[in-house]
């Protein structure tokens, strides 16, 4: 059976039950269920809406800074997390922090935005931003990773709730692994997949190792890791931004697009505007007094 979940951020405006009701009623739902209070509400449909429904709720539903999301019911608590790094697990995109640091922040900049839309190919992109930093010495990374990254909200808790109740997590990301294995220590995932930046007497060579982590990798790995953990796709929650996590978040029996770039929400099958990483729980169906807060080591 499918359920509808209602996710606002309450610092920014909190989720009313009148509003909750008024979106019950207009989808023909059960009674309301509250997960958090202010926040996130579900209830369940006798059928699923088509997309084009979802996405006329979804535009009512802006003004008042809401997400809706419809899941099936069915295996909904998952077993396996897979997750983008760069404007997903953290706040920024470390490749252009880089850059910027380098003196070519903009140059950079303007080739990860083309990239994040679709609108030039992945690997093509990585070489290219990559190249604009030969030369720069190794140092300016952990210059970097101290002073401009920033853990998305929610995903301490994303990571904590879901491990504690037996899931594997992965950051896997067409990022880097100079900066994916610090993030990854620090929220406690299992493991991470990321690209290599060559470097050569302390100073990047300007080059990426082969072959490149991209969209068609993500797939392969949601596509190993299942068969290793002897799972299946729909034991499978997968969250990004980018043009090039929409083959896993399309495998993924929950495929999130979280603050997606606009041919990203285009493409989604669900899509996160305002909620923030903790909505990932909401949609399994956790309630706010079951998350786990992280602990510190």
């Amino acid at each position: 059976m499918p359920v509808a979940v209602l996710i606002a951020n309450p610092q920014v405006q909190p989720l009313s039950r009148k509003l909750a009701d008024g979106i019950r009623g207009e989808l023909d739902g059960d009674e309301l269920t509250w997960l958090a209070t202010d926040e996130a509400c579900e209830f369940r449909l006798k059928t699923a809406p088509g997309r084009a429904r979802i996405e006329m709720v979804r535009r009512q539903l802006r003004e008042s800074r809401t997400d809706i999301a419809v899941v099936s019911d069915d295996h909904r608590r998952k077993s396996l997390l897979l997750a983008d790094m760069d404007s997903t697990m953290i706040l920024e995109e470390s490749l252009d922090e880089l850059a910027a640091h380098a003196g070519v922040g903009d140059d950079v900049a303007r080739i990860t935005r083309a990239a994040m839309n679709g609108e030039i190919g992945f690997e093509d992109a990585v070489r290219r931003r990559v190249g604009r930093l030969r030369g720069l010495e190794t140092s300016a990374i952990d210059a970097v990773l101290h002073s401009s990254i920033t853990l998305a909200p929610g995903g301490a808790e994303l990571i904590a709730t879901m491990k504690d109740h037996g899931a594997h997590t992965v950051l896997i990301s067409g990022g880097f692994t100079d900066f994916t294995e610090v993030v990854a220590h620090r929220l406690g995932f299992d493991e991470f997949h990321a690209n290599r930046l060559l470097r050569r007497d302390g100073r990047l060579t300007g080059e990426v190792a082969t072959p490149i982590l991209g969209r068609e990798a993500k797939v392969e790995r949601l596509n190993e890791l299942t068969r290793r953990l002897g799972l299946r796709e729909r034991d499978v929650v997968a969250v990004g931004d980018g043009a090039n996590d929409l083959g896993m978040l399309r495998r993924a029996g929950i495929g999130v697009a979280l603050h997606p770039k606009p041919t990203v929400a285009a493409a989604a099958e669900i899509v996160l505007d305002f909620a923030d990483l903790a909505g990932l729980l909401f949609l399994q169906g956790y309630r706010r007094d079951a998350f786990v807060l992280p602990t510190d080591g």
